[in-house]
């Protein structure tokens, strides 16, 4: 191990290291183009390094990619990742209001936290809990699936009905085009080009980013809220503050990301609304939540960043993709040679300990890079008159939504849901649920189903969905996560005085 961190410390390393920090950062920072997106990208130039080499490079384009979706989340309201939903639910208030620098650097402070614990357990952990992605059979997946949505309770800001009831337009919504299981063809009406259903990556951008962009014509003021007292530094020490305040959530919540990471499927996105549940239901100032909460932003980039360490795990042990950009990583792995299981810890060891010794050297780079990049962004953002920033943003959302699949349809969708996200709005309807049952719909439904048939043709559907443990734990929180938001939201109300 020692002989791997001196590699992984040599000077072509640590600049590749950091090239690819830099890379995935501005990549993940674009609306439209996530972390699959910036290592499926650049992927091919690694071909002719060498094997560790070439997986730093990709460790940390992706890790760089997952937090620049911050960015994009705190100043115009859009993730440039799914995985940076959650930061979008106070980074963007705290901007509104002035703390817009504040705000980057704590997603800064958290990325690289919650990157580290991710990256620690990969290297000292990944054989044991490698066993937990093996336990994960259809029926918890649904499990799995539920509980998310069950999170809709606690993420609705006062208005659960609404929450619940954008939760069921993202369902319908995911079940557009052919079945997950069957290939069924759904509510196309007739258009071919819903066969394949509706995009994330495009319904994220319409549903977040439209609507601001509209906002943003129709309302004279600023978009941004500007403090030229604060605008020479990076509020470092104040950020630290709070971190140090927050430390418990930021351990709690980079854990979430680790664990939900070692589970394939589940992804960034999963991870950050988990945590920031959760930070927000064991916080004394819950009513804060949604309206620029320093917790918030530190849960969901402390739990988005650990799924990259997490989701290393899986892949590497097992030769399971943890997440899609796991997926591209191991496609790489395979053509540079080098086959994953169990024995790479220990035939090719000096490859694997390479690489996450430069995981772990990456993410401390993140620190700098993006207290830099975030710093230029945040002054550039609100520096620029909306008369030039509102068509660029258009121009990148346009971009974002036809790159992914060079798709005119897709563009389409988005202009289509971000303007029915924009009416939604007006009525109290978020675009947080509605995108959570677009994201969850294919998990809840291909888990189902399977567990359905494999329950059939073992004759116990009712001890396939209820009788395994890992089901029964998954019920057992969601139905505590569902109790205890209500109860908690009576608590906090008023007591009538006699």
């Amino acid at each position: 191990m020692l002989e791997a961190l001196l590699n992984a410390l040599s000077p072509g390393n640590l600049v590749l290291a950091l090239l690819g920090v830099i890379a995935g950062t501005m990549i993940g920072a674009l609306p439209g183009l996530s972390a699959t997106m910036a290592v499926a990208v650049l992927v091919p130039f690694t071909f002719t390094m060498e094997p560790s080499s070439g997986l730093i490079v990709l460790g940390a384009i992706y890790t760089g990619a997952i937090y620049g979706g911050a960015y994009s989340a705190i100043l115009v309201n859009t993730p440039g990742t799914p995985a940076a939903i959650a930061t979008a639910m106070d980074g963007f208030p705290m901007a509104k209001r002035g703390d817009g620098d504040l705000a980057v650097t704590l997603s800064c402070l958290g990325s690289v936290a919650g990157g580290l614990v991710g990256a620690l357990a990969l290297l000292f952990l990944a054989p044991p809990l490698s066993k937990i992605a093996l336990a994960f059979g259809p029926v918890e997946y649904f499990w799995l699936a539920i509980f998310g949505l069950s999170l809709i309770a606690t993420l609705s800001r006062g208005a659960t009905l609404l929450g619940l009831i954008g939760g069921a337009i993202g369902l319908i919504l995911s079940c557009v085009g052919s079945a997950v299981v069957g290939g069924d063809v759904r509510y196309t009406f007739g258009q071919t080009a819903l066969l394949g259903g509706i995009p994330v990556i495009p319904a994220l951008i319409g549903l977040y980013c439209v609507p601001v962009l509209i906002d943003m014509v129709i309302r004279p003021e600023a978009h941004l809220e500007q403090r030229a007292e604060r605008m020479a530094g990076f509020r470092l020490i104040e950020a630290l503050g709070l971190m140090w305040r927050s430390k418990f959530n930021v351990v709690r919540s980079a854990l979430i990301g680790t664990g939900v990471g070692i589970i394939p499927a589940a992804g960034g996105s999963v991870a950050g609304l988990v945590a920031y549940s959760e930070a927000r239901r064991s916080s004394r100032n819950s009513d804060d939540f949604g309206k620029g909460a320093h917790d918030g932003i530190i849960a969901s980039e402390a739990s988005n960043s650990a799924t990259v360490g997490g989701g290393f795990i899986p892949t590497l042990v097992l030769g399971i993709p943890g997440t899609p950009p796991d997926a591209i990583i191991l496609g790489a792995l395979l053509v540079q040679g080098i086959r994953t299981g169990p024995q790479l810890f220990t035939q090719q060891s000096d490859i694997v300990f390479t690489f996450t010794f430069g995981l772990i050297i990456a993410t401390l780079l993140m620190l700098p890079t993006g207290l830099v990049i975030g710093r230029y962004a945040y002054k550039l953002i609100v520096s620029i008159p909306k008369t030039a920033l509102v068509p660029a943003i258009a121009f990148l959302t346009f971009v974002g939504a036809y790159a992914i699949e060079a798709n005119t349809v897709h563009v389409l969708i988005m202009v289509v849901l971000g303007i029915l996200g924009w009416l939604a709005a007006r009525v109290g309807l978020e675009a947080s649920p509605i995108v959570l049952g677009l994201i969850l719909g294919p998990i809840a439904e291909a888990g189902f189903v399977q567990g359905w048939l494999i329950g059939g043709a073992q004759g116990d559907r009712l001890g396939m969905f209820f009788g395994r443990p890992i089901s029964l734990a998954i019920i057992a929180l969601t139905i505590l996560t569902l109790v205890s938001s209500g109860i908690f939201k009576r608590a906090k109300q008023p007591k009538e005085v006699a």
